[in-house]
């Protein structure tokens, strides 16, 4: 996948082009069906399918006090977005000048300009150019003009039985057992995190929720009980789940870990920052410190208890990670 990180970057005589402009946080379920429509438009005009998105969330120029935390760092998102086969991406700079571009700047400088767009693909919600000011009725008049098509990707719905979840049978088996359709969105997948509830969760992403980042030195109260943990830095990319015990793997070098991780400040010990994610690796011991790791959520267990003592919590860690192996021995071991 080519990326560009600013209109400049892109080389003259790129495309032309089939595009699709979105934040593409998480690069979920709906996402993914938005890059197939897209793939598939490329393909039927010989284009170059390219996804336009953003370095941040718009809100934070427009309002940094609501600005949701993200499910993805920039980085995982362009590798989520190569995973899906799409042949360019251009992450633009959301800044005040990007901001402030008009619907009819926005279209001529990236779109026609920059990418000599034949096909421009966007969801039901899409608006774009200064406060929002350009609709997709905006759009259609000026492809009209600058000769691209218009192409509205209806939204995926996960809940009733519907045909929007194309190739993917864990969603199918999930419409059949649910009354109330619900759009897939980056709101909703956070809605689900914050509550620990992964296997929802990692329906809408179509993977096993994560977080990754480089493993540093704890308070070593793990080792003392006989469980060694491996402690992400405070600031890892990706969005973590609620507080809790979770069954998970961690990848470290290229080889996946049966895991038993713990979210949270750990009530058990003062001064415990919170947020803290701690992974303890089943039957392995390895040294990982300063290596950069990622964390995989595969069930939650319980929520944080505070117990009476290092023995209360010696003897339930033992039977967590009892319980955890089992249920990882029923997991496939292949990468989230």
């Amino acid at each position: 996948m080519d990326f560009f990180t600013s209109i400049a970057e892109v080389p003259e005589g790129f495309g032309p082009s089939a595009v699709t402009i979105g934040k593409f946080d998480g690069v979920h379920l709906g996402h993914r069906e938005v890059i197939h429509r897209l793939e598939d438009a490329a393909r039927d005009r010989d284009l170059v399918s390219t996804v336009v998105t953003f370095d941040r969330h718009p809100l934070a120029i427009v309002r940094p006090d609501a600005v949701p935390q993200p499910l993805t760092s920039n980085r995982q998102k362009r590798e989520f977005l190569e995973d899906t086969g799409v042949e360019a991406t251009l992450m633009l700079t959301f800044d005040a000048h990007l901001q402030a571009l008009t619907p009819d700047e926005f279209v001529d400088r990236i779109l026609v300009e920059t990418l000599q767009a034949e096909v421009v693909l966007v969801g039901t919600d899409f608006r774009f150019g200064v406060r929002g000011s350009g609709s997709i009725d905006t759009l259609r008049e000026l492809g009209r003009t600058r000769g691209f098509d218009v192409r509205i990707i209806p939204d995926v719905q996960i809940g009733v039985d519907d045909d929007t979840a194309r190739d993917d049978d864990t969603a199918r088996d999930h419409t059949a057992r649910d009354d109330v359709p619900r759009r897939v969105s980056s709101s909703w997948i956070r809605e689900l995190l914050d509550r620990g509830d992964i296997d929802e969760a990692a329906l809408l992403l179509g993977r096993a929720p994560s977080v990754r980042g480089v493993v540093v030195h704890g308070e070593q109260r793990g080792r003392e009980m006989g469980f060694p943990t491996a402690n992400l830095e405070p600031h890892s990319e990706g969005f973590v789940p609620a507080d809790g015990i979770y069954a998970g793997r961690v990848l470290i070098d290229g080889t996946l870990y049966d895991a038993a991780i713990s979210v949270g400040n750990n009530p058990t010990f003062e001064g415990v920052p919170e947020k803290q994610v701690e992974a303890h690796l089943i039957d392995v011991a390895l040294d990982v410190y300063g290596k950069e790791v990622t964390v995989f959520f595969l069930k939650y267990l319980r929520g944080n208890v505070k117990y009476e003592g290092m023995e209360a919590l010696v003897a339930q860690i033992a039977r967590d990670v009892d319980e955890i192996r089992g249920i990882l021995e029923e997991t496939p071991g292949g990468r989230p």
